[in-house]
């Protein structure tokens, strides 16, 4: 489980993207879901901040991101050294206008060079049905494209951002996951998502990583957590892990690490929103 293929490693290399991955088991997958919803039960569906950097927050979360099997796959297109960056949940509830528009990951994160893969773990059933994610395969290619700040209320994107090109979308390919499966996209690659019309959640929890290599070139001292191997370069600063959920030390160094991080996402932006 986990552990990509030659042929995987190649059509990730070619195309841009990689799925389906056996990540975690069924039952692993229950069980994250099963403490996302107890913690929503007791406090409130996930909004603003909270949906980012999750695994700062939450000692399941921190756990999941160095699942062996998400980072043994993650290796076979980056490498040993491996930091995660950040992490975001994608939650659409049923019947969910909610929408990610046609983007380029690498928009604002202000990382170089692009050498940066998402792994989106599936801890529902991902389908078109409820509104999988779409990709335009080969578009890791391109350059950066020149992205227009929507801010539509809908929008699941921190600044509701979307490709100032018209998309062929006649080329997508929608990456549908089963609870566990797990899919790799490049930074670059073109890609969204349509909304929920069903009666089923949608939850996706991205995360994102990156080699030691990469730095932050947008002007602030960014931080990252190292998941395996090592790090020669300390382009980072190291995260720290959180003992208990949602401890105070937790939530106080979430806060400072969210607050860096906007100032990265939001830079000449005209409207600072975290959705």
């Amino acid at each position: 489980m986990g552990r990509l293929s030659d042929a995987a490693v190649a059509h990730y290399q070619e195309h841009g993207y990689y799925a389906p991955i056996p990540a975690l088991s069924g039952d692993e997958a229950a069980a994250v879901r099963r403490k996302l919803e107890a913690h929503e039960a007791a406090h409130g569906v996930l909004k603003g901040s909270m949906r980012h950097k999750s695994h700062l927050l939450f000692t399941w979360l921190d756990e999941l991101i160095r699942h062996p099997a998400i980072l043994d796959a993650v290796e076979g297109v980056i490498g040993p050294n491996i930091l995660c960056w950040s992490s975001t949940f994608f939650i659409k509830e049923a019947r969910d206008p909610g929408f990610v528009s046609w983007h380029q990951d690498s928009t604002y994160w202000g990382l170089d060079p692009a050498d940066i893969v998402t792994g989106w773990v599936a801890l529902s059933e991902s389908t078109a049905e409820n509104g999988a994610m779409r990709v335009i395969p080969d578009t890791q290619k391109l350059e950066q494209i020149a992205h227009r700040d929507t801010f539509a209320a809908d929008n699941l994107l921190t600044r509701g951002q979307e490709i100032e090109v018209d998309v062929d979308e006649s080329q997508a390919v929608m990456l549908q996951l089963q609870p566990g499966e797990m899919s790799l996209h490049h930074v670059r690659l073109i890609h969204g998502s349509d909304p929920n019309p069903s009666g089923k959640r949608r939850i996706g929890f991205a995360i994102r990583y990156l080699p030691t290599h990469v730095r932050q070139i947008v002007g602030t001292r960014d931080s990252a957590t190292l998941v395996r191997g090592v790090d020669q370069f300390g382009n980072f600063e190291p995260e720290y892990r959180p003992e208990r959920d949602l401890s105070e030390a937790a939530v106080a160094f979430h806060a400072h690490v969210m607050g860096d991080q906007q100032q990265v996402l939001m830079k000449n932006a005209q409207t600072a929103v975290m959705r």
